[in-house]
Order: structure tokens, then C-alpha cells, then sequence
């Protein structure tokens, strides 16, 4: 077989997924953009005619806290979901078939019911006469007045609770992979169990590290319903703004800046790690 028969081939096998992609992200992306600079009318639709106004309304210091509030519970959210999914994920990958089948069933359970009865049921649990709350205050780990609910540490838990699968999945493809007999080798060198977990463990999950903080951090700089269900008024994400500029509003065009600036920095964490592995992949060859 030629090279050219066997790259014309490898194209015809990827056109299904190219087509996939162009259709329900490329065109829709390209759309948002064009529409950002589109002028809203007053049916809440879309005018005809250009201008900058929705993309300077970005500069509006109203936007600067939530933007600011969107990515650090991202970020936050990403490195609690690693830290609970490094552990997590080198247990399932040491224990016996049976175990790993059962763990892995845990991890899968959760979406196999709706992602807004799943919310709920943390608000209806954090409510103030909820049964956490009242579990917390009978054990004197809260005040009699607590309010778990409407507040930022409610966003994050429920954060962290709807992403830690999508930490723990990838995690564990690559810890499936990993020499374990290096961890004997290294605490038969005087390292200890945590020294070992640290120097060798993880960088040998790299790879799974790094497409784990990649998932999580994009998709929960999206989410809205999390925020608007147990959060507080004060703790808006962007994605509410633009379902509220979406649906209260009706102001398409001021949406759609919005989602492109989402889809920005959405993207360029994604750039950045495709450019670093590139680059590890360079430096590994030379």
C-alpha cells in the first residue's frame, strides 16, 4: 500500500468525525461570532447592519467580577476534582477485576440520572431543613443558624460533585497504564509512600493529569444551572449571564459576545495544553 493510498484512507476513516465536528461546533461557532457584532432589534431578534457595541459591553466593570467569579470557581473546582481523583483513580487501578468493575460503576452511576434532579437534590440537601444541614447542626459541626445553601461554597461543592467524574475517568485510563513495580523500585530507594505517590506516580499520569484539568475547567466555566439552583445572587457564573440575556432579555447579540468570550477562554487553556504536549513531544524526539 502507498503513502498516498495510505493517507487517503486514513482521511476517508476521520471525514464522519470532521463532518461531526464541522457541522455542530464550527458553523455554530462561526455564527455566534458573526452574530456578536450584529445590533439586537426590538423583537429580540436580530438587526441588520454591523457593530462593536456588544463587544465593548465586555469592557463594562458590571462583567469584570463575573468574569473574574467564573474562573476562579473553575479553577478551584479543577484542582479539588484532581485532588480527590489522583487517590481515587490509583486505587481503582490496584485493585482486583471485581473491585475496579464495582468502583467504575460508582463513578458511572450518577449520570444515568438527569444532571437537574441531581442539582435539586443538593439544594433539597443543603436546605436549611434539609437533612445535611440538620445532620451537621444534631453533631455541633454547625451553628443552629447555618445556611449551607444560596452562598459560594454551595456553587463550588455541587461544582466539584457534577465534574469529579469527568477528573476521575480520564485519570484512570492513564493510571491502567502505569508501571506499578517503579513505586517499588522507588520506596526500595528510601522513598516513601507519599514521596512515591508524588515523584513517580504522578508524573507518570501525566498525560491523564493534565486531559482531566482540560475537561473539568471547560466545562465548568459553562455551567449556569448550578449557580441559578444553589447559589446566591452574588454568585453569578457567565453562563447565567447570557441564559439571562438569552431568555430575559432577549438580547441575542449581547449573548452571543458573551458565549464568544466564553468560548475563548475556553479555548485557549485547550491551545495551551495541544502547544505543550506538542512542544514535550519535540524535546522527547531530540
Amino acid at each position: 500500500m502507498s503513502a498516498d493510498h495510505h493517507r487517503a484512507r486514513q482521511w476517508l476513516l476521520t471525514l464522519p468525525s470532521l463532518a461531526w465536528l464541522g457541522v455542530f461546533f464550527v458553523i455554530p461557532a462561526v455564527l455566534i461570532i458573526i452574530t456578536a457584532f450584529r445590533p439586537a432589534d426590538l423583537q429580540g431578534g436580530v438587526a441588520a447592519g454591523w457593530t462593536l457595541q456588544n463587544i465593548q459591553v465586555l469592557r463594562d466593570p458590571a462583567y469584570l467580577p463575573v468574569v473574574w467569579r467564573t474562573v476562579w470557581l473553575s479553577a478551584a473546582t479543577t484542582l479539588v476534582c484532581l485532588a480527590l481523583a489522583l487517590p481515587m483513580s490509583f486505587q481503582m487501578a490496584r485493585v482486583g477485576p471485581r473491585m475496579r468493575q464495582f468502583l467504575l460503576l460508582l463513578v458511572v452511576i450518577p449520570f444515568l440520572s438527569n444532571f437537574l434532579i441531581r442539582v435539586f437534590a443538593w439544594k433539597s440537601l443543603l436546605h436549611p431543613e434539609g437533612p445535611l444541614t440538620k445532620l451537621l447542626i444534631s453533631l455541633h459541626l454547625a451553628p443552629e443558624d447555618a445556611i449551607l445553601l444560596n452562598n459560594t461554597g454551595a456553587v463550588l461543592l455541587v461544582l466539584v460533585y457534577t465534574q469529579l467524574p469527568f477528573a476521575i475517568l480520564p485519570l484512570y485510563a492513564a493510571a491502567e497504564k502505569f508501571d506499578f513495580s517503579l513505586l517499588d523500585a522507588a520506596r526500595d530507594l528510601g522513598a516513601g509512600p507519599g514521596r512515591s505517590f508524588s515523584k513517580v506516580f504522578v508524573p507518570g499520569v501525566r498525560r491523564g493529569l493534565v486531559s482531566a484539568a482540560v475537561m473539568v475547567f471547560v466545562s465548568a466555566l459553562g455551567q449556569y444551572v448550578i449557580p441559578q439552583m444553589v447559589g446566591g445572587a452574588s454568585d453569578e457564573m457567565l453562563g447565567s449571564k447570557i441564559a439571562q440575556r438569552v431568555f430575559s432579555d432577549r438580547n441575542l447579540p449581547l449573548a452571543s459576545a458573551l458565549a464568544a468570550a466564553l468560548m475563548l477562554a475556553a479555548l485557549v487553556p485547550m491551545l495551551l495544553v495541544a502547544a505543550w504536549q506538542r512542544f514535550g513531544r519535540k524535546e522527547a524526539a531530540s
